[in-house]
C-alpha cells in the first residue's frame, strides 16, 4: 500500500476555500433556501471541482434534513370554521406523507410579513400553502428568492406572481344558490358578501349577479350588504336589510358563519326561518348542519382544498411540475330545511 494516500475534500475545506461558514456548506448540501443564489453556485462549482464525496453520514444528515423540512400553511385568521376545515384536511394528507405542517397567522404590524418571511428561511420549509392570506407582490418576490415551492389557496386578491392556485367554484356557487331561491319563487333577493377585496367574494357574487339577471330580475345594489365573513357583519347586514321598507324575502349569505348571524337578526325581529326569511350559506362547515333549522348552504371541499395543496408540494419535490394557473374544484348546493317559498 502507498503511503501518500489522498486526503478527503472536507466540508470544512469548502469552507475555507470560499470564505464561508461550515453551517452556510451544509445548508448547501441540505438544499436549504436560506443561501444566496451567488453563494450557492460558487460553493456548488468547488463541491464538484474540488472532488467533494459525502461521506455516508453525511448522507444521512441529508436525506434526514430533507425528508423533515415542514410545510408552511398561512392564514389572515385561523379561528374561522373554513380554517380549521382546510387545516385539518392539510393536516391528514401531511400525517399520511409523514410531514410535519407549522400553521401561522399573518398578525398586524409593520414587519408582520418580513417576521415571518424569516421564520419561513430560518425552518428551512419545504413548501408553502398561502390559504386567504394577504401579502404584497413584493412579499410574494420574497417568497421566491426563498427558493420554495408555494401554492395558493383562494388567494385575496391579484399579485405579481406566477404561483399556482387551487380553490373551489365560487363563481358557480353563487348562481346555484341564488337560481335555488328563485326557483322557489323569490324575487327579493339580497346578498351579504364576503370582503371585497377577497377574489372568492367578488366571485360569489357576480354569480349572485348572474342567476339574477337570467330570470329577469334586475339586481338591486339596494339589497346588496358587503361583510367580512364573520357572525357579526351577517347580524348587522341582516338587521339593515330587514329594516328596509320593502324587506327581501330570501338573504344569501356568502358563508355559513355569517349566515348564523342572520338567523340571529331573523330572531331578534320576531320572525323565523324559513317561514319568514329563506336564507343560503356558503361553505358548509359543520355549525351549518347543527343550527336550527339546519342551513341550505352550498358546499365546498375546504378539507380536500388543504388536503390537495399539500399533495400537490409534496408531489413537486418528487419531481412532477406544479400545476399552472387555477385548479378550480367543483361546489354543490345542499339543500335543507332553512329554504322555503315565500309567504308574501
Amino acid at each position: 500500500m502507498s503511503d501518500s494516500v489522498e486526503r478527503r475534500v472536507t466540508v470544512a475545506d469548502i469552507a475555507a476555500a470560499a470564505g464561508v461558514s461550515r453551517a452556510t456548506v451544509s445548508k448547501v448540501l441540505n438544499g436549504r433556501a436560506d443561501v444566496a443564489p451567488a453563494t450557492r453556485a460558487q460553493i456548488e462549482t468547488m463541491l464538484v471541482e474540488r472532488g467533494y464525496v459525502p461521506t455516508k453520514r453525511t448522507k444521512r444528515a441529508v436525506a434526514a434534513g430533507r425528508r423533515g423540512g415542514l410545510i408552511e400553511m398561512l392564514f389572515n385568521d385561523a379561528s374561522t370554521p373554513w380554517a380549521a376545515e382546510m387545516i385539518r384536511g392539510g393536516e391528514a394528507a401531511a400525517r399520511a406523507a409523514r410531514v410535519g405542517i407549522v400553521v401561522s397567522v399573518l398578525d398586524s404590524g409593520p414587519r408582520r410579513a418580513q417576521q415571518w418571511l424569516e421564520d419561513v428561511s430560518d425552518r428551512g420549509s419545504r413548501g408553502i400553502v398561502l390559504a386567504l392570506s394577504e401579502l404584497s407582490p413584493a412579499d410574494h418576490k420574497r417568497i421566491a428568492q426563498l427558493g420554495v415551492p408555494v401554492i395558493l389557496v383562494d388567494p385575496v386578491g391579484d399579485v405579481d406572481s406566477d404561483d399556482p392556485s387551487i380553490g373551489a367554484g365560487n363563481w358557480g356557487g353563487g348562481l346555484a344558490a341564488t337560481r335555488h331561491l328563485i326557483e322557489l319563487g323569490h324575487r327579493r333577493i339580497a346578498a351579504i358578501t364576503g370582503p371585497m377585496r377577497f377574489l372568492c367574494s367578488q366571485a360569489r357574487l357576480a354569480g349572485y349577479r348572474a342567476a339574477l339577471e337570467r330570470a329577469g330580475i334586475p339586481p338591486d345594489d339596494g339589497l346588496v350588504e358587503h361583510g367580512d365573513f364573520h357572525y357579526s357583519s351577517g347580524l348587522k347586514s341582516a338587521l339593515t336589510l330587514l329594516d328596509l321598507p320593502e324587506p327581501p324575502t330570501a338573504i344569501f349569505a356568502a358563508n355559513d358563519e355569517q349566515a348564523t348571524g342572520v338567523y340571529a337578526a331573523i330572531q331578534q325581529r320576531g320572525l323565523s326561518v324559513p317561514r319568514d326569511m329563506s336564507v343560503v350559506g356558503f361553505d358548509d362547515v359543520p355549525v351549518a348542519q347543527w343550527i336550527s333549522p339546519p342551513l341550505t348552504t352550498v358546499r365546498q371541499p375546504i378539507a380536500e382544498l388543504g388536503a390537495l395543496a399539500i399533495r400537490t408540494l409534496l408531489a413537486h419535490e418528487e419531481g412532477a411540475d406544479l400545476p399552472q394557473g387555477r385548479v378550480e374544484l367543483s361546489t354543490k348546493l345542499i339543500v335543507r330545511a332553512s329554504t322555503a317559498p315565500p309567504v308574501r
